[in-house]
């Protein structure tokens, strides 16, 4: 029962950060996972969000030196509705949908230390609700759902709050008219538990990941009603730490995005580009994909 509490306390703060940090992608996954020894579960998920990151004006010197600043704001918000499938021989048949909601707001600042590298400081906070239904169906559940429920294992919700510190390094580079860019983030999450519906749920874990990123940009020189198309994407991959790792058993996360927009910088407010985009995200015992909108902002 021990493992099955933590695995619970895992599964609560990692479905906050999946849910709110904007560092995950959205879109539909497929999960399968160990709840606790011999608790098979495989899990349907479908994750919607909306937010992102980005920086604000152009670089300012400081003390009219080499080096410069611009302000950095960050946030997101998202929904995990997740069914997961029960395959031990004690609760064969049985399920349980879990559902998320979260949102997230931060910022902090990012150094040009030249014109090409540059280091951002951000810190954000994060809110998420996160509740559980069961659905009992074997011999075992249907006889034993009040004591279930009763000790919190079943049939819960709990409010959760994260602090989120990271680093981001960044070098871009230009090559005729195409951008590259490599980065770099570590980042930090620390979870604390805010409510829950029953005495015997806690949450509180520390977790963390490192994305490394590769960005094109490529104009093609065609333009479609008076707006030129511009391609590229990115590929990313990112090493879980903590207890995002031990919850989603997966070590390593890796997401191929492409993508084709109009470019509209001073043709439409604020925006660099519009278009559209797609994600396909694998690990250990995971695929998922997406496709949606694909915008960016230059404030």
């Amino acid at each position: 029962m021990r493992q099955v509490r933590a695995a619970i306390a895992n599964q609560i703060g990692t479905l906050t950060i999946l849910g709110g940090d904007f560092g995950f992608t959205g879109g539909s996954f497929t999960l399968t996972n160990e709840l606790a020894p011999g608790e098979r579960v495989e899990a349907q998920a479908r994750v919607r969000k909306f937010g992102g990151e980005g920086d604000i004006g152009d670089p300012r010197p400081i003390d009219g030196g080499k080096i410069a600043w611009q302000p950095h704001v960050q946030g997101s918000m998202g929904f995990i509705d997740s069914v997961n499938d029960l395959q031990s021989d004690l609760l064969k048949g049985d399920s349980t949908e879990l559902k998320a909601r979260a949102i997230e707001f931060g910022g902090g600042a990012r150094l040009w230390l030249s014109d090409s590298l540059s280091v951002a400081a951000t810190i954000a906070a994060l809110y998420g609700h996160t509740s559980d239904t069961y659905r009992p169906r074997s011999v075992f559940a249907l006889q034993n759902i009040a004591l279930l429920q009763e000790l919190g294992l079943v049939d819960w919700h709990a409010d959760v709050w994260a602090i989120r510190p990271a680093i981001n390094i960044q070098y871009v580079a230009h090559v005729g008219r195409s951008i590259i860019k490599l980065s770099a983030e570590p980042t930090y999450f620390h979870t604390q538990g805010l409510s829950y519906s029953n005495p015997h749920i806690a949450a509180g874990a520390n977790s963390g990941f490192v994305a490394s990123t590769v960005d094109v940009d490529v104009p093609l020189g065609i333009e479609v009603a008076g707006y030129e198309l511009r391609t590229g994407g990115y590929l990313s991959r990112t090493h879980l730490i903590g207890d995002l790792h031990s919850s989603l058993d997966i070590e390593h996360l890796t997401e191929v995005h492409p993508r084709i927009v109009v470019g509209l910088l001073n043709r439409l407010w604020k925006v660099k580009w519009l278009g559209i985009g797609g994600s396909y995200v694998w690990g250990t015992g995971l695929r998922g994909w997406t496709a949606g909108v694909d915008a960016a902002f230059q404030f």
